[in-house]
């Protein structure tokens, strides 16, 4: 099992470098690269073409303003497609929401908050577990902590 993690720019990083943290933690394999769909677009169709013949199961696209890479990404492959709206320019990643979730069919695009990277490679981690039963219980271990983690908070705050 493994995802691509690609975004439009080197500024991405610190909102994409929280997918890869979240893939890391649950041990799911990826590999990442900066690609945009607009000054690289040769480059961009050469990486989603080898996609399936190298195990890539689930993408993560990340891009500000107008966000194209999803949508292209998604255009070309029927490997899932996760968006992450990043923060760039003055409309604070409203443009690159909206963008991303307005795809026309019948290329979708499934799409997280703005800036949040992590939820995405959670996503990602949500399909393949369909896949793989051993991601599945690391993923059960994780939400069973995160349940515990937060009762124990809520307790602390009284």
């Amino acid at each position: 099992m493994k995802v691509a993690i690609i975004m439009g720019s080197p500024s991405d990083k610190p909102v994409m470098g929280k997918a890869a943290d979240a893939l890391r933690e649950l041990e799911v394999d990826f590999s990442a690269w900066v690609l945009s769909a607009h000054r690289a677009p040769e480059a961009l169709r050469a990486a989603v073409s080898r996609f399936e013949e190298e195990g890539v199961e689930a993408v993560i696209a990340g891009a500000g303003l107008a966000a194209h890479l999803p949508g292209v990404i998604a255009s070309q492959t029927l490997i899932p497609v996760i968006g992450v709206p990043i923060v760039s320019g003055a409309l604070g990643g409203l443009d690159a929401l909206l963008s991303m979730v307005q795809m026309p069919k019948p290329v979708p695009v499934a799409v997280v908050g703005v800036d949040n990277g992590a939820n995405a490679a959670y996503l990602a981690c949500r399909i393949l577990a369909v896949k793989y039963p051993a991601l599945r219980e690391r993923l059960s271990r994780f939400h069973c902590q995160m349940q515990a983690d937060g009762a124990s908070k809520e307790e602390a705050a009284l």
